[in-house]
Parts: C-alpha cells; structure tokens; sequence
C-alpha cells in the first residue's frame, strides 16, 4: 500500500504534527495598536488551525525596544498585554489540533530610523543594502557597527522576547536567521566584515547565531521546540548569494547541528531549485549536512508540488496559496488544481482587507 506522506504524522522532538503542512511566517506589518496584530489577522492564523495545517506560524515578532524594527506596524511579545493577546490565539490553535510558533527576529540592516524607536540603524558592519528601500523609495542609511554591548543587548532582546512567547503559551520558537536580517547578516560574509571574533571564518560568523541560540534555549522549557529558519537569499539585494558556496552554507549547518534546536526551516523562492551552481536544491543540500528535521518552503502550490518537496523535507510550509485560499489543505488531498500565485497576488495582505 502506498503511503500518503503528505497526510502522514511527522514527529519533532516530543511534538507529532498530525500531517505534514504548516502555515509560514508572513509579516503583515498590522500591529497599530500596542503592538499586537488585528484581529482578523490573528483569526486568520486560528481559521488555517481549524481547516488542517498541522503547524501555524507567527508573523516575524521584533526582539526589542530600542533597535529590533525595521518596519512599520510591527508585533512584539514582551509585554502582558501583548502575552495574553496571543495566549487566546496560541490556545485556540491548540484545540484546533495544530502546533503554533513564535517567529522572533531582529531587522538589523534593514530598517529606517524614522520608524525605529531607538532611531539607530545597527548590524555587523557599517555597510548599507545596495538596493533602495522598496516601502520608501530611499537609500538605506548607513548602519552603525555593533559593538560587544550591542550584541549582548540583542541577544538578551531575543531571550526576553522567547519569555514572552513561552508564557504566551506556544509550542515553540523559531530564531529567524534568514533573509538578510540581523541573525543572517551576521552568517552571510556578504554584510559581515568584521575582523573580530564575529567575523571572516564560518565559525566565527557563525558566533552570534550561536549566542541568540543558547540565550534563547536557556529560557526555554525542555517540551517547547527550537527552530532555526535559513536562506541563500536576502529580502534585499536580491540578486546576491547570502553563503560564498555550498561548502560554506553546509558548514554552517552542521553548526547549527550542534546546538540545542529541533529543526532547520529552510526558506527558498522555489524548492526545486538549484542552487550554488550545483544540480541539488537547498533542502537536498541542507539534508546531507544534518540529521535534523527539515521544512522547506518555496513556490509549494499544489499536492504534486507538495509531494515532490517532501522528497527532500519532512515538512512543507506555504505562504502565499495559504495565505490565500482558507481551504488549501482540503483542496491538497482532493487533488485540485491549483496554479502559484505571484508575489503581487499576496498584497491584499498589507492592506485593511480582511484576511480570508
């Protein structure tokens, strides 16, 4: 009898996912008041709950106060109001039959002062996107290199904001460490060019990753999972590989291998892809460097484009055919016909429209 991978359990750690599909981490940018998201946004992520993903994640949720933000109307979870805002959301999913995540991560980079409260750009180094900023048209500002007390404050953004988030009541916490925000900045030898122990071997851009990890897992309770979200590409200066070469990219995962997570997400414009000039996808790539979970997303719009992602992973994440179509999981087992969106089609979601 052929298995049904798709629709089959898939265990991580001490947390069985009653299929293999999950909802991705979509920044709405909708948090106007308090810093929590509208309701129909919440709702959203409750209503894909109820309709069959077996794993629901968060909006990216900025680590602090003074440095974290990069866009506007952003949500955050260290406060008690913002706590018991997602605690509703978190429990609802819960007796939906699905698992929820908190993605928690730091902009660095990729921010403008008149919209960060600290109205202070920082990252690994002084080094500024090529590319203009798409919501204002304008150059990014030159960052300020962090120093040993930023980084310690950062970290310590990431740990307090995973308090918040276990006393929300979630599953788990991803560590957003992709897209050329701070996390992957700091990896990537593209925006990291510092000549202390932060930067130019792997190992060494690899530290603070290590130290947002270890910060993060020790306020973690030991039944919550640990996730790491990764990419070769940036929300910025697109064109640009994020890792000099597969050998770098694949020394950075038997790193992250090593430290005390559950799973690697690895985020792709298209699965099948391949990439670093070799004839593998990333998460073929990733799988022969680590033992750990894989979930991949990237252009997974129908069960044939499903089934063959889970060649390579053990979950599959969709962003915008679920963000779009409330009963796409249904419409996965029945088979249904369904074409990828382009990015554009997803833009409904920044607007006041309800989500459907």
């Amino acid at each position: 009898m052929q298995v049904d991978t798709l629709f089959s359990p898939f265990t991580i750690k001490n947390h069985t996912l009653r299929n293999r599909i999950g909802v991705a981490p979509m920044t709405r940018i909708s948090s106007r008041q308090h810093g929590i998201p509208r309701q129909d946004v919440l709702d959203f992520l409750v209503r894909r709950a109820r309709n069959g993903a077996a794993l629901v994640y968060t909006e990216a949720i900025v680590t602090d106060y003074e440095s974290a933000q990069g866009y506007p109307n952003q949500s955050r979870l260290t406060t008690q109001r913002q706590i018991d805002a997602w605690k509703k959301v978190v429990d609802d999913i819960r007796k939906a039959g699905a698992l929820s995540i908190a993605q928690i991560f730091h902009c660095g980079r990729v921010a403008w002062p008149e919209i960060n409260p600290a109205g202070r750009i920082i990252a690994p180094s002084a080094l500024a996107p090529r590319q203009d900023n798409m919501l204002t048209g304008s150059p990014y500002p030159v960052p300020e290199a962090m120093s040993r007390f930023d980084i310690e404050h950062v970290v310590h953004g990431f740990a307090e904001t995973a308090k918040g988030a276990v006393q929300a009541g979630f599953d788990g916490v991803e560590i957003h460490g992709a897209h050329g925000y701070l996390v992957s900045q700091f990896l990537s030898p593209y925006s990291n060019l510092r000549e202390d122990g932060y930067g130019g071997s792997v190992e060494n851009r690899f530290r603070f990753a290590h130290e947002v990890i270890q910060a993060v897992a020790q306020v973690m309770p030991k039944d919550r999972l640990l996730i790491f979200r990764i990419s070769d590409w940036g929300i910025v200066d697109m064109d640009v590989s994020l890792f000099e070469n597969q050998a770098d990219y694949q020394e950075t995962i038997r790193l992250l291998s090593g430290e005390p997570i559950d799973a690697i997400s690895v985020s792709t414009y298209d699965f099948k892809a391949a990439a670093f000039g070799m004839n593998q996808n990333m998460a073929r790539i990733t799988r022969a460097a680590t033992s750990l979970p894989i979930l991949i997303c990237g252009r997974i719009h129908d069960r044939a484009s499903a089934d063959q992602a889970l060649a390579d992973a053990d979950v599959v994440l969709s962003g915008k055919s679920i963000l779009l179509n409330p009963n796409w999981v249904e419409d996965l087992r029945s088979g249904k016909a369904m074409p990828p969106h382009k990015s554009a089609d997803a833009d409904v979601a920044y607007t006041e429209t309800p989500l459907p």
